[in-house]
C-alpha cells in the first residue's frame, strides 16, 4: 500500500506528504519501528506499537458495527490512548469527536447527541458525569472505560487487546472527514467543525528555509500540554508524529510537570498558550531549569502581552514563533517568525505575523471589497486546510465560507509588508485563557435566573487570562440577587470557565434605535488605554 508521497527517508525528515491520517503510523512503523512515538505517564509507545494498536482499535470499531464516517466520541484528558484511537478511527474511516471535558453536563450531552455517535470512550474522571446523563443518551450503545475499573463498561485495554491487529486497509478519500471539533456558536448552540484528512494534512511540516523553525527531525522531542479537544492541542500532537519525532504527553497543563519533562526528555519543541507561559514563569524553579534542548516555543490561541513575551524570551533563551488560526482553518494560518521576535520591533511584535506560504490573507469591508494596507476590516483567509463545513449547519457554513474564503469574525488590518494586526472581534467573542466564549451562551444561562430582567456579557482585560467574562445585569423590580448568586447559577448550566468572573448591576443597558445592546459602549471604559480591543 502506498497512499503517501515519500520525498525523503532520512533521519532528518525533510518533507513527507501523507494523503490520509492513517498513513502516518503505517509509514513510520516501516521506516523506524522501534523509535519512540509517544511517552505518557512513564509508558512509552514505539511507532510499531502505535500502528499495531491503531489497527486493533479500527477493527474493534468496525466489529461494533460503526458505519463509515460515523462519529466516535472521546471524553478524557490527553493520553497516548487518544492518539491510538485517533489513528484507529482514521483506519476505520470514522470521525474522531473529542468532547471538551471542561463543559457542564448539559453541554456534554448536547454535543454527544448532536454528533449522533453510538460509541463513547470515557475516562475515570468523567464516569460520574456520564452516569448522571446516561439515561438521556439513548443513541449510545457502547461505552468504553479508557482507564480504571467500571462495573458496566469494558476497559479500553481489554477491548483493544481482543481485536485483530491486521490493518483493515480500507479505501479512504482525502476529502473524507477525519475529526469533528466543537466550537461555541454565535447562536448559543455548539457547532461541529468538520475537518477532512486532506485539510488536516495540508498544513504539513515544511522544509522551506524561510520557515525553518517548522523543520522537524526524528531526533526532535515535542511536549504536548494543551488539550486535544482544541485544534491547537490536537494539531500540535500531530506535528510531532507526522515527521516521526517523539511526543511527550501531559494529561493536562501542569507547569511544574512541564519543567520536569523539558529536563528529563530533552524537549526541543513546545506549543503553549500565553496563560501557560505565565504560569510556568511564576514558578521559582523556572529560573533554575535547563532549557538548552529547546529550539522553539510556539505560542498562540490568544494574544500575548509584550511584557510577558519579553520576560519569556529572556528566561527560555530560544526561538519564539507566534501562530494565528481558527478551528475552521485547522489552526495555523499566519506566523510571526523568530527573527521578528529577536528584532524586538515593538510594532511588529503586536502583530499576528504574515501568511504561511500556502495561505492567502486579505482584509474585507462589509461589502466584500478588499481593503488596502492600514484600513481595518474583517480578516479573511483562503487555505487548503479550510474546514469542510459545520456539521448539519449548511446555513452557518455558507455565512462563514464565501467563495472559498473563511471569514474569521476578527477585525484587523494588514501593513505594507503583509503583517496582520488584530484589533477587535466582529462577533463579540471572548477569548479567556485560550478558550473561546460567546457572550450569548453566558447570557442565555444568566437570563433564566428568576431575578434577572436583562443581561449583557462582555470581555474585559485580565492580566492572567487575557480576557475575563463580565456580566452586566438588570434585576427585576424588588428581586434580590448578588454577584455570587448570578455566578453560581451560571455555573450550574455552563462550563465554569464560561461563567462571569464579575457582575455589575445597572438600571439600563445602552441600546441603538433597533434595540440592540451597544456592547462597544459597555466595553469602552474597561479597554481605555489599550491599543487594541482584544488581549
Amino acid at each position: 500500500m502506498q497512499n503517501f508521497h515519500e520525498s525523503t527517508t532520512s533521519s532528518s525528515t525533510g518533507h513527507i506528504n501523507f494523503r490520509i491520517l492513517a498513513d502516518i503510523p503505517r509509514f513510520h512503523a516501516r521506516q523506524s519501528p522501534d523509535h519512540t512515538a509517544l511517552i505518557f505517564a512513564g509508558r512509552q509507545t514505539t511507532y510499531r506499537q502505535l500502528d499495531h494498536y491503531a489497527s486493533q482499535v479500527a477493527n474493534g470499531l468496525i466489529s461494533h458495527g460503526s458505519d463509515i464516517q460515523k462519529r466516535v466520541a472521546w471524553l478524557d484528558q490527553n493520553s497516548d490512548y487518544f492518539f491510538e484511537t485517533l489513528f484507529g478511527c482514521a483506519k476505520a474511516n470514522l470521525v474522531m469527536c473529542p468532547v471538551n471535558w471542561r463543559l457542564a453536563e448539559a453541554e456534554v450531552k448536547t454535543i454527544i447527541d448532536d454528533a449522533e455517535t453510538d460509541i463513547l470512550f470515557v475516562g475515570p474522571s468523567f464516569f460520574d458525569l456520564i452516569e448522571s446523563i446516561r439515561d438521556d443518551l439513548p443513541g449510545i450503545t457502547k461505552i468504553v472505560a479508557i482507564t480504571g475499573d467500571h462495573p458496566e463498561w469494558e476497559s479500553y485495554e481489554g477491548w483493544r487487546n481482543r481485536q485483530s491487529s491486521e490493518d483493515p486497509d480500507l479505501s479512504i478519500a482525502g476529502q473524507d472527514i477525519a475529526i469533528q471539533l466543537y466550537t461555541s456558536g454565535t447562536t448559543g448552540l455548539p457547532k461541529g467543525v468538520m475537518i477532512s484528512n486532506q485539510a488536516l494534512l495540508a498544513s504539513n511540516v515544511d522544509d522551506r528555509e524561510d520557515i525553518g523553525w517548522n523543520i522537524w527531525s526524528t531526533d526532535d522531542v515535542s511536549l504536548l500540554i494543551m488539550p486535544c479537544f482544541h485544534i491547537a492541542g490536537l494539531r500540535w500532537g500531530l506535528m510531532g508524529l507526522i515527521p516521526g519525532s517523539t511526543t511527550v504527553i501531559l494529561a493536562d497543563f501542569d507547569p511544574a510537570a512541564a519543567l520536569d519533562c523539558i529536563q528529563k526528555y530533552g524537549v526541543s519543541k513546545i506549543f503553549l498558550a500565553p496563560v501557560a507561559i505565565r504560569f510556568i514563569l511564576q514558578l521559582p524553579q523556572s529560573r533554575q531549569t535547563d532549557y538548552s534542548s529547546i529550539k522553539h516555543i510556539v505560542y498562540g490561541a490568544s494574544a500575548i502581552p509584550l511584557d510577558l513575551l519579553k520576560q519569556a524570551m529572556a528566561v527560555f533563551q530560544c526561538g519564539f514563533v507566534q501562530l494565528y488560526g481558527l478551528t475552521e482553518t485547522t489552526a495555523q494560518t499566519t506566523y510571526l517568525p523568530p527573527e521578528d521576535h529577536e528584532s524586538l520591533h515593538q510594532e511588529r511584535l503586536k502583530s499576528a505575523g504574515k501568511a504561511l506560504p500556502y495561505i492567502e490573507v486579505r482584509i474585507e469591508n462589509k461589502e466584500g471589497d478588499i481593503l488596502p494596507p492600514g484600513e481595518v476590516g474583517e480578516i479573511c483567509i483562503k487555505t487548503p486546510s479550510i474546514m469542510s463545513g459545520y456539521w448539519k449547519m449548511p446555513g452557518e457554513t455558507d455565512k462563514a465560507i464565501r467563495q472559498g474564503w473563511m471569514h474569521t469574525g476578527d477585525a484587523g488590518h494588514m501593513d505594507e509588508d503583509g503583517y496582520v494586526y488584530i484589533s477587535d472581534r466582529i462577533n463579540d467573542m471572548i477569548v479567556s485563557g485560550g478558550e473561546n466564549i460567546y457572550p450569548i451562551e453566558v447570557e442565555n444561562a444568566i437570563f433564566s435566573h428568576p431575578a434577572v430582567a436583562d443581561v449583557a456579557v462582555i470581555g474585559i482585560p485580565d492580566d492572567l487570562w487575557g480576557e475575563a467574562v463580565k456580566a452586566i445585569v438588570i434585576l427585576n423590580d424588588g428581586a434580590p440577587a448578588t454577584t455570587d448568586d448570578i455566578i453560581a447559577f451560571a455555573k450550574q448550566q455552563i462550563a465554569s470557565y464560561k461563567a462571569p468572573k464579575t457582575v455589575d448591576f445597572v438600571e439600563q443597558l445602552p441600546r441603538n434605535a433597533a434595540g440592540k445592546v451597544l456592547k462597544k459602549d459597555l466595553r469602552a471604559p474597561y479597554w481605555k488605554g489599550h491599543d487594541r480591543l482584544v488581549n
